[in-house]
């Protein structure tokens, strides 16, 4: 079928590997894989800041953008949250709300569609590590996604998984709340690269970058830094 990817922009700017690993992963299923590269942002950090107006008018070139993919598969659990759960809220009472629920009907975080739409599950890929897994708050909480990370991660040859005790608990990024409450942000950072480094694992896995991201520059600031890949990155590797 023919995918269309929609690149978060803290990926485009900071990871763009990930997106490279999804084209990858993709394409050997033999998949068309396209880049909806006029699509620059979802509206998310405006939307959680409370300019729902701003947002909206970012969210607009979206819809344009995306209104003719087949399927839209986004490497990240809170901009995939906010296509599929926001939008249609968003432009609700709107002339762009039939779009915006079209929209959510095709979009997929990474994982899940791999899983849940595509049924796939072995991908070939070899990673000799021992990893953990952190549960962005987007993909958990809001779209219920627990299991299709972990069921791609078992099929990985000569990866370990070992489960931290604080997986579901919230690294403290949260996007705006990072930069607006840096002490408790940062506190609950460490908490969460605490439990992560109990495992005794190599890399933490998500498949969020943005969380990924914010770990690594903490485990950075102390000279005890986890490496942090994202699950893309783990199945594209031979």
């Amino acid at each position: 079928m023919q995918i269309t990817l929609f690149v978060p922009c803290f990926v485009d700017s900071f990871a763009p590997r990930v997106a490279e690993s999804m084209v990858r992963v993709f394409e050997r299923l033999g998949h068309d894989v396209r880049f909806a590269e006029a699509a620059v942002c979802c509206g998310q950090p405006a939307f959680n800041a409370g300019y729902w107006d701003e947002a909206q008018s970012v969210a607009e070139r979206t819809l344009r953008e995306l209104a003719s993919a087949e399927a839209v598969v986004v490497g990240s659990g809170s901009c995939a949250t906010m296509l599929k759960r926001f939008y249609p809220r968003l432009f609700a009472g709107t002339s762009g709300a039939e779009a915006a629920q079209d929209l959510a009907a095709r979009s997929f975080e990474f994982a899940e569609f791999l899983v849940n739409e595509l049924g796939v599950s072995e991908l070939g890929a070899r990673f000799p590590a021992k990893v953990t897994v952190h549960d962005g708050c987007h993909a958990l909480r809001e779209l219920g996604l627990k299991r299709p990370m972990r069921e791609l991660l078992s099929h990985v040859k000569d990866l370990t998984l070992v489960e931290m005790a604080e997986a579901e608990t919230c690294c403290g990024f949260g996007g705006t709340f990072s930069a607006k409450f840096p002490t408790i942000s940062r506190a609950m950072g460490e908490q969460k690269l605490g439990s992560a480094r109990e495992t005794g694992a190599d890399y933490v896995v998500s498949c969020d970058s943005s969380c990924l991201l914010h770990l690594k520059s903490l485990g950075a600031r102390d000279g005890a830094a986890l490496g942090s890949v994202h699950l893309a990155e783990v199945l594209a590797s031979r």
